[in-house]
């Protein structure tokens, strides 16, 4: 991050050809993912109505990632990206798959909703770092802030979607069908993703063996002061406005006494946010300073409004106070992702962003857990504006201290 850019040139992602053609696979597994998200999440209110167990499950859809990541992120520096997210999508659909069926068969019960939640953590730190590993190698250096912004709104959109249309197929047909649906999805982007041949290839590297490439990773961002002080303010922003975003089964539970609907406008209403964040984000260039000012704003943002949260106990109000959430977590933590896609060597892609994905991740699990808890003891506002003030200092000596480890 010590190399300065001469010249800031913006350039759309989607002029760039193999980029575009890999863009629809990933709406239709975002769209996936994020049903299967929503439809767990509402089923451990469903089953539970606790908060603490509303969190365990968030949890284990995050905590795979302290263990796994790592792997991934080495294997995806040996293997073409797009094969590991073909597989994700296999993954995904069986597990969906699995809940439609134990759900038609009446044996849906939180051994198998934690199961399920323990799988899909586990498919999807092996998918973050094929995806985050993947979009470099299909666009320009001048082209990556849009690519990353785009796969964010991409991400965001089906946010707002997923849960949407999770909340109307469990209304209008049932729980079997709405995870039977989320399989189509990751049908339709498995099928997408095969027939894109070409995609993602790069030329071979020896292949040393996998605990020797990890510390060599390790190394590398031992030797990159401007690299952990990103994973710091990952961390943090994971441990802020991110885990309040796992947590929103519980919020519209406890604030508001909802169901589905609730459920539902909130998820899209933090969807809504995170698009546009997403969209700021994509219209950056690679000015390294900027970005950073970035990150730390919608670090700021996020405790400020966590500090708010008992003042908010209203649909109305409570969605746009999430949806403002949504775009600070996503500005922070894309533009994180952007800099830590920019700072570093090709050669140790994979395993740093399999770094950086185990702090996005791993970080909400913790706080997931760890808040949802809480909350049962103190209450959700008590908890969460504990939370916005510490961070606020945290980050107020990050940011005094970024000139001497950025320069």
């Amino acid at each position: 991050m010590k190399r300065r850019e001469k010249r800031h040139i913006r350039r759309s992602a989607l002029k760039e050809p193999e980029f575009k053609r890999y863009f629809p696979a990933s709406w239709f597994s975002s769209l996936g993912s994020w049903m299967l998200r929503f439809l767990l999440g509402w089923s451990a209110w469903d089953l539970t109505e606790s908060a603490t167990w509303v969190g365990i499950v968030a949890a284990l859809m995050l905590a795979p990632a302290f263990v796994l990541s790592p792997f991934f992120g080495i294997l995806s520096d040996r293997v073409n990206p797009r094969h590991g997210l073909i597989l994700s999508m296999v993954v995904h659909g069986v597990i969906g798959l699995v809940g439609s069926l134990t759900l038609f068969f009446t044996v849906y019960d939180t051994a198998v909703l934690l199961g399920l939640a323990l799988a899909m953590g586990a498919v999807t730190s092996g998918h973050s770092p094929m995806r985050l590993a993947l979009i470099p190698l299909l666009v320009c250096r001048e082209a990556l802030p849009s690519a990353v912004g785009l796969s964010a709104m991409t991400f965001n959109v089906a946010r707002i979607l997923g849960p949407a249309l999770g909340a109307w197929l469990l209304r209008t047909v049932g729980p079997v069908e709405a995870f039977a649906f989320a399989v189509l999805m990751f049908a339709a982007s498995g099928a997408i993703l095969a027939t894109l041949r070409g995609v993602g290839r790069r030329a071979p590297s020896p292949r040393e063996p996998f605990i020797q490439q990890f510390n060599a990773g390790l190394a590398y961002v031992r030797d990159h002061r401007a690299i952990q002080f990103v994973f710091v303010l990952t961390a943090l922003n994971g441990l802020v406005g991110r885990t309040v975003i796992e947590l929103l089964p519980a919020l519209s539970g406890l604030f508001l006494g909802g169901g589905p609907g609730e459920l539902a406008t909130l998820t899209a209403s933090a969807g809504a946010g995170s698009i546009v964040g997403g969209f700021i984000v994509s219209r950056q260039s690679a000015d390294l300073k900027r970005l950073l000012f970035m990150v730390s704003l919608g670090i700021f943002m996020a405790a400020l409004l966590l500090m708010s949260m008992g003042w908010v106990q209203d649909l109305v109000r409570l969605s746009l106070v999430v949806a403002v959430l949504g775009l600070s977590t996503t500005m922070a933590g894309t533009g994180s992702q952007t800099l830590i896609q920019l700072s570093l060597a090709e050669a140790y892609r994979g395993r740093v962003i399999s770094l950086w994905t185990l702090l996005a991740m791993g970080a909400p699990a913790l706080g997931s857990a760890l808040y949802g808890a809480l909350s049962d003891e103190l209450g959700f506002a008590t908890v969460l504006g504990v939370v916005g003030v510490v961070a606020m200092v945290c980050l107020a000596g990050l940011y005094a201290l970024r000139r001497r480890v950025l320069e």
